[in-house]
């Protein structure tokens, strides 16, 4: 099978792009930048291994001359649809309308020339803070003017696959974390951890879904190869991780932490006073119902590994 896979270089994209190519699939990788243009940290390093199980294209953002290139030129199975304009996405002032036209930028034609060479789907990324996406308060809101660029994203996206006749499948993200993620929730933890002091969680009530981001990756590799098979049996799929409370999850972390760092991994579950998002979102589909090869305690070996470093 070979997939063309955008947003490679981000915290799910690299581990999608690793399961896939373990799973023994062809990945072409474009990139909005080039691999220098990375330059250090995080990403950078992702880039960095990104080349190791996959075929870079620099340059290449969605819809862009050279991606259509890319496009006319490969005989893809699927299109994963996974680049999308992040920035601040938790600012109100978040620029909806340009995230969406970048999402979706030449779209009808990316869609032509892929169908031409042979491709069968399109999977498309959502996210569980979508409107209309995952289980909790009622009506199911978006989280923020991001969450509304992603769902509008997922309409014209389906639109036009309905339009070129191609399956169209949504693989939608809870909060995944593990190795190589960007620094947040459980990057401070550690931070804090290692200073020898006491995480505070502000937010304990709030009920997430956070999974493990490999055990995540292998659930989007079933996805991708349904799709690349011409079936249609599954049309989206949310998968779950652990349901619970952020101070039940930050509790479950230092555990695991603790046992395999060496440190102390205090948290202190403060009183929230800050109820400006819904109180539960969760995905609804358990990944390991889908997963035959997940071990738990390997991917939590893993993530002490990275923050071992």
């Amino acid at each position: 099978m070979k997939v063309l896979l955008t947003g490679a270089s981000s915290f799910t994209g690299y581990w999608f792009a690793h399961s896939l190519a373990a799973a023994g699939v062809h990945v072409v990788a474009p990139l909005r930048l080039g691999v220098a243009d990375y330059g250090d940290g995080i990403r950078a390093e992702r880039v960095r291994r990104l080349a190791r199980v996959s075929e870079i294209v620099e340059h290449s953002s969605f819809g862009s001359d050279r991606f259509l290139d890319i496009a006319r030129a490969g005989s893809f199975d699927v299109l994963c649809h996974h680049a999308a304009r992040v920035g601040d996405y938790r600012s109100p002032d978040f620029d909806i309308s340009g995230a969406l036209e970048e999402n979706t930028h030449n779209l009808r034609a990316v869609l032509e020339a892929l169908s031409k060479g042979g491709l069968k789907g399109v999977v498309l990324t959502g996210s569980v803070f979508e409107q209309n996406e995952g289980a909790g308060e009622h009506p199911l809101v978006a989280f923020s003017p991001y969450g509304i660029s992603k769902g509008l994203t997922a309409e014209v996206v389906r639109y036009r696959c309905r339009e070129a006749g191609l399956i169209y499948g949504k693989f939608v993200i809870p909060n995944p974390f593990g190795p190589l993620e960007e620094p947040r929730f459980c990057n401070y933890l550690i931070r804090t951890w290692r200073k020898g002091e006491t995480a505070a969680v502000n937010t304990p009530a709030y009920v997430r879904d956070n999974i493990h981001v490999m055990l995540l990756a292998r659930a989007y590799v079933r996805f991708v190869a349904e799709h690349g098979t011409g079936g249609q049996t599954i049309r989206q799929m949310s998968p779950s991780g652990y349901i619970e409370s952020q101070g039940s999850f930050a509790l479950r972390f230092a555990s695991a932490m603790r046992s395999r760092l060496g440190m102390a991994c205090e948290v202190e579950l403060r009183t929230q006073s800050d109820f400006s998002e819904p109180l539960m979102r969760v995905n609804t589909d358990n990944a390991e119902r889908y997963v035959t090869d997940w071990d738990e305690e390997t991917a939590w070996n893993e993530v002490a590994d990275f923050y071992r470093i």
